[in-house]
């Protein structure tokens, strides 16, 4: 189990190196900070990220637990230097000072200039005289623009210090802040939220991505670092964890993504209350019912497609008879109903099928049918993919629609390649959804909580009527 500390500041800390992580005495010592690529807990406290499952992996790999320490990017460098930490995970670079050491790279990325679409864009880094440019507090990207402020007159730089880059991004967007510098790699990403951001200029040059180990780490931990960064590019581990984070964000347009702000505002306040229903009868995130609904109907409750599937979670006549659904074009019937069988449709996975696998494996068998579904599962063995895998089975689906694997299967030809886009999409839009949307709690489930922080500890006093 990792044990998550948030530090603000660096405070008197002793500089005796830390000792090699072991299974029965000392956990791995990790510095992050908050980020889109790096580290985020979700609001039951669940981490995720990027370089936080390749710290987990790693981990598991020495058979140790993890604490994290959760700082500020400012704080990185003095408390790795005051020996706090056994490595620094936080999208970082090599340092220019050479006594630190770092893994081999886990990829490249460079600094990139953005504005909003309608300003004029810079051509070069001289046309950044005179102009104001917003970066995150102690990022890399503020160290390149410190340098260039020392090469170009009268150039202004602000660092946020909030952990939140995409609230910085949105203020682009919205036109209250003029330009901005950002990660390359977090450019499909904002653009998801921020549709009207425009990167126009690179700042820097193609720098390495490192965990960095401090000026005098432990000869094994780092020979053991090293070697696990080099064998997750060569096995497919590092492609695998970009596509769970990244690889859905460059599926939607301009277009699509400006449109979909639009019905958040206007029309998902009419339907909120629904989906929220439907996830307390569910489990499910209503704001995951939601982006299925989007998708599949753009919340159109009268929607229908030439194959008779109909309603805003589009069900087929078949699907509603068996969910008990007498109006597919009622939504109070509909959303509850798209709900219940998205959870069938995951039951029928084998356990094994972990998430957040298992919804998208569950979403792609509600496009096609579990059918068809279970034929591209079939495939995948017979070609040596994962079929518990959705980054292996978004390779696999498109092959039901080729005669050569299409015509051995009883279920026939099926568009395989439209699964993983629905599911892709989905993806996305639950993003979308996930920041602009609160979460939901209904009232039991609120009583429940305070009844258990209760039972934990002192502090408000409640009984059950």
């Amino acid at each position: 189990m990792s044990l998550i500390i948030f530090v603000a500041g660096c405070g008197d800390w002793l500089r005796t190196p830390l000792p090699f992580p072991t299974p029965a005495q000392h956990d791995l010592v990790v510095l992050t900070s908050v980020g889109p690529l790096t580290y985020n807990s979700d609001e039951e406290g669940s981490a995720s990220g990027l370089e936080h499952d390749l710290v987990e992996a790693f981990a598991l790999e020495l058979g140790v637990g993890v604490k994290y320490l959760v700082v500020p990017p400012s704080q990185i460098a003095p408390q790795l230097a005051a020996g706090k930490a056994h490595l620094a995970a936080a999208w970082l670079s090599p340092t220019t000072d050479p006594r630190i050491k770092s893994t081999p790279p886990l990829g490249t990325t460079h600094d990139l200039l953005v504005q909003h679409e309608a300003s004029l864009p810079l051509p070069d880094k001289a046309e950044l005289a005179g102009k104001t440019v917003h970066v995150m507090a102690g990022s890399r990207q503020a160290a390149t623009m410190q340098k260039l402020a020392r090469e170009i007159s009268d150039l202004k730089i602000v660092e946020e210090q909030s952990d939140d880059i995409i609230t910085m991004l949105e203020a682009v967007g919205n036109r209250q802040i003029e330009l901005a510098v950002i990660d390359s790699d977090m450019e499909d990403i904002a653009n998801q939220f921020v549709p009207s951001m425009r990167a126009t200029l690179s700042l820097s040059d193609e720098q390495p991505i490192v965990w960095l180990l401090g000026e005098t780490p432990n000869s094994e931990l780092q020979a053991r670092a090293g070697e696990f960064i080099e064998r997750v590019q060569r096995d497919g581990t590092m492609a695998r964890l970009e596509d769970r984070y990244f690889g859905h964000a460059r599926r939607l347009d301009q277009a699509d993504i400006v449109k979909f702000l639009g019905q958040i505002e206007t029309t998902l306040p009419k339907l909120r209350k629904i989906f929220q229903g439907a996830q307390s009868l569910s489990g499910l995130d209503w704001r995951l019912i939601a982006a299925v609904a989007y998708q599949e109907s753009h919340w159109d409750s009268n929607a229908t497609s030439p194959t008779g599937v109909r309603g805003i979670m589009m069900l087929t006549e078949e699907t509603a008879d068996r969910l008990n659904v007498s109006n597919r074009l009622d939504p109070k019937e509909s959303i509850p109903a798209g709900a219940k069988y998205i959870n069938i449709l995951k039951d029928n996975l084998p356990p094994e099928a972990l998430e957040p696998d298992r919804t998208w494996l569950a979403l792609a068998a509600y496009n096609i049918g579990p059918g068809h579904f279970n034929a591209a599962r079939t495939i995948a063995k017979q070609i040596g993919a994962d079929p518990l895998a959705w980054y292996e089975m978004k390779r696999v689906l498109p092959l039901l629609a080729k005669p050569k694997y299409y015509e051995r299967l009883k279920s026939g030809r099926a568009r395989g390649g439209e699964a993983v886009i629905l599911v892709e999409n989905i993806r996305s839009y639950y993003d979308i959804l996930v920041r602009h949307e609160a979460p939901y709690q209904s009232a039991t489930a609120r009583m429940d909580k305070l009844i258990g922080m209760q039972e934990s500890g002192p502090g408000l006093k409640l009984k059950r009527q």
